[in-house]
C-alpha cells in the first residue's frame, strides 16, 4: 500500500473551489474523472499524508484522490 502522484487537469471558480476533471498516469494515459462524489479534509491511512480528499469514480472505480499542497496522488 501506498501512493503514486500523478497530473490532474482540474477546474477552478471564482470561489476558490476546485473540480478535477483529468488524471494523467505517469506512463502518459489519461483518463477523465466521471464523477466527484465526496470532498473533504482527510488523511491517507494507505499512503500517509493530508489533504482535501476528493472521491471519485474514474472508468466505474471509486478512487480516492487528495490534493497535498498542490501535490496530486491516489492511493494503491
Amino acid at each position: 500500500m501506498g501512493k503514486i502522484f500523478v497530473k490532474i487537469t482540474a477546474e477552478h471558480d471564482t470561489n476558490g473551489t476546485v473540480r478535477p476533471l483529468e488524471m494523467t498516469w505517469g506512463d502518459g494515459r489519461h483518463f477523465s474523472i466521471d464523477r466527484v462524489l465526496d470532498v473533504r479534509q482527510a488523511a491517507s491511512l494507505k499512503g500517509g499524508g493530508v489533504g482535501m480528499r476528493y472521491v471519485c469514480r474514474i472508468c466505474g472505480k471509486q478512487v480516492h484522490l487528495f490534493d497535498d499542497e498542490g501535490r496530486w496522488f491516489i492511493e494503491t
